[in-house]
């Protein structure tokens, strides 16, 4: 990690991209904030910088003036690139350019929420490991295959920290304040903020609609966790029964017990929901998305997404440009 000279503060500079999350760089800032107030002494200093000096306007509509341009980031110790709807920004290669001078002088770099695809794109997470907002992560995987995304809460790879947006923020400061100042300061800091644990570095993110899982048997959760791994090669059922150590039948009994469908239907369920995330986060044609989810006719992944969620493929992707989900021609998303 790098590290400021003893006695003088750790410089963290924000790089804010237009419509960025707020909720995630304010955690950031406010756990360093409240480290300074504990020790009683500026062990912390930040900077809010955007790609021209101006100010950025930030997801929720709240305009942020900044203190200068991504060069002067050049001069921190860490710097965190901050996006949020528009992960890939225009001019790209403007951002590219910057993000590698800073690179360039030996400053670490974190993506806070969707940031971590404007560091993939600039090339700056290659032979790294990274994380980003469950949400996201089929689209990052789909654009940049070569990366180890995980699903953790956050990472901390050498010179690179990266978190899964939101409250995850306060997780990655905390363990940075672990590292330099001791447990025992980031627990006071933890306490000031009402944050009830701090969670580890390899603590998985809880998944959307999949947070129920944990009470489930460990059969079914198993089932559930093979089908997720195969949603562009869809397995038999009889192959997914085999694999967790049941009969077909078993395995039929243990989805109507606990969730009241068929292997086959809720299967069917998780493809069509990593399809509308492609379709919401990327722009991968849609028939590129129907093989990315185990379709091999275009017909009948239309039909199938029509009865699920009410609507074609392509009217959710209409959907997303006009909400600003998706940018073009990058394509990838954010709503943190």
């Amino acid at each position: 990690m790098s590290q400021a000279p003893e006695n003088e503060p750790y410089v963290v500079a924000f790089g804010l991209v237009e419509r960025f999350s707020l909720m995630s760089e304010v955690a950031a800032i406010d756990t360093m904030r409240i480290a300074n107030r504990l020790l009683g002494r500026d062990v912390y200093r930040w900077q809010l910088l955007s790609l021209n000096g101006g100010p950025v306007t930030a997801s929720n509509g709240i305009r942020i003036e900044c203190q200068g341009g991504f060069d002067v980031a050049e001069r921190a110790d860490l710097f965190f690139i901050c996006a949020g709807l528009v992960p890939l920004p225009d001019p790209l290669s403007a951002y590219h350019a910057a993000l590698q001078r800073v690179a360039r002088a030996n400053v670490a770099l974190g993506g806070l929420s969707t940031g971590t695809f404007l560091l993939a794109s600039a090339g700056l997470l290659d032979g790294y490991r990274c994380t980003v907002h469950w949400e996201n992560r089929p689209a990052f995987m789909e654009m940049f295959p070569g990366i180890d995304c995980t699903a953790k809460v956050y990472e901390i790879d050498r010179d690179r920290y990266t978190t899964s947006g939101g409250a995850a923020s306060v997780d990655l400061i905390l363990q940075i304040v672990t590292r330099q100042h001791g447990a025992d300061l980031a627990a006071a800091i933890a306490n000031q903020l009402q944050h009830d644990r701090i969670r580890p570095a390899d603590e998985e993110q809880r998944l959307g609609n999949q947070t129920f899982l944990h009470p489930l048997p460990g059969k079914l959760r198993m089932a559930i966790e093979i089908m997720t791994s195969h949603l562009e090669a869809p397995l038999a059922t009889a192959t997914i029964a085999y694999r967790t150590g049941l009969s077909a039948r078993q395995l039929e009994r243990l989805f109507q017990r606990y969730l009241q469908v068929t292997p086959a239907r809720y299967y069917m369920r998780l493809r069509l929901e990593r399809a509308r995330d492609l379709l919401l986060h990327t722009n991968v044609p849609i028939l590129d998305v129907a093989v990315a989810t185990g379709f091999t006719s275009s017909s009948y992944f239309s039909q199938c997404y029509r009865q699920a969620f009410v609507q074609t493929p392509s009217a959710t992707r209409r959907i997303a440009v006009m909400a600003g989900e998706r940018t073009e021609p990058h394509g990838a998303s954010g709503g943190k």
